[in-house]
């Protein structure tokens, strides 16, 4: 599904997915969103943390993802991205990965420590 993100704050005009959600309102830590070349870049100077265009989240098998040159930036409930061990043995804190598209080498992402935050206030 192809979306024109300058109408992003105009919601109404969004179309519901078939499948999955749309998420608008996260935010990216250690990288920004590069519409020019639709993936992840380099954040601006001085900037902590820039909006992270909508998502669209769509469930899928394991099995049939293929990563290709993508990343899978982590998210995170809010800026410390530690929190109690859970019965899961995952952080109550982290939620999952997102595989967001890049133009670098993952290990880029990793060393900025990009993430998503859903909400910079604890």
């Amino acid at each position: 599904m192809d979306f024109d993100y300058e109408m992003i704050a105009d919601q109404e005009n969004v179309a519901r997915p078939e499948d999955g959600i749309h998420v608008l309102g996260m935010y990216m830590e250690g990288c920004k969103w590069d519409k020019d070349n639709f993936c992840v870049g380099e954040s601006e100077p001085k900037i902590l943390f820039a909006e992270c265009p909508m998502i669209w989240i769509k469930p899928a098998k394991k099995v049939d993802i293929d990563i290709g040159t993508r990343f899978n930036m982590p998210m995170y409930k809010t800026m410390e991205r530690k929190g109690t061990l859970a019965t899961t043995g995952h952080s109550t804190n982290f939620i999952g990965f997102v595989i967001m598209p890049i133009n670098t080498d993952a290990r880029h992402w990793i060393k900025r420590g990009a993430a998503l935050i859903l909400s910079l206030n604890d």
